[in-house]
């Protein structure tokens, strides 16, 4: 008996080191962030959207507006157990251009920098105020004549 309790009690131990390791935290990486070294190699003034594309890379996301920038974005994201995903680290790096698309500025963002912006929903209002769709339908159910659809 006291060989089966020893295979029990190995038992136990590793189906709760399973379960405990499953509960540590993991930590995933989205995005690209240019190094430190590579971004210094860029010159405000002198560079342009092709050189620092050829010296960096291309961007995460670019501004659809003339003069805007690049953004180089980088998310670390913390996954633990049962719980929703949490974002804990953004590096973002915006290349601001000019007209003539020649690199006017670098600037490095944190998560710290961030602020909350609130959507507006998209929904167009209309001016028959509360009246649905079933009463528009058959609103004018009683006001069909025989004259009217015969033209007399």
């Amino acid at each position: 008996m006291n060989g089966f309790a020893g295979k029990v009690k190995v038992f136990v131990a590793a189906v709760m080191l399973v379960t405990l390791s499953a509960c540590a935290a993991q930590y995933r990486t989205h995005g690209y962030l240019p190094s430190e070294e590579d971004l210094q190699q860029i010159v405000p003034g002198i560079d342009t959207k092709a050189s620092v594309e050829d010296l960096i890379g291309v961007p995460n996301a670019a501004g659809v507006l003339s003069g805007s920038g690049y953004y180089y974005i980088e998310t670390e994201v913390r996954h633990f157990a049962y719980q929703k995903p949490k974002v804990v680290e953004r590096t973002i790096v915006a290349i601001t251009f000019d007209e003539a698309d020649v690199v006017k500025n670098i600037a490095t963002y944190g998560l710290e920098d961030g602020r909350v912006v609130t959507l507006n929903r998209r929904v167009t209002q209309t001016s028959d105020g509360d009246i649905n769709f079933i009463r528009k339908l058959f609103g004018n159910v009683g006001g069909i004549s025989a004259a009217g659809l015969f033209g007399e």
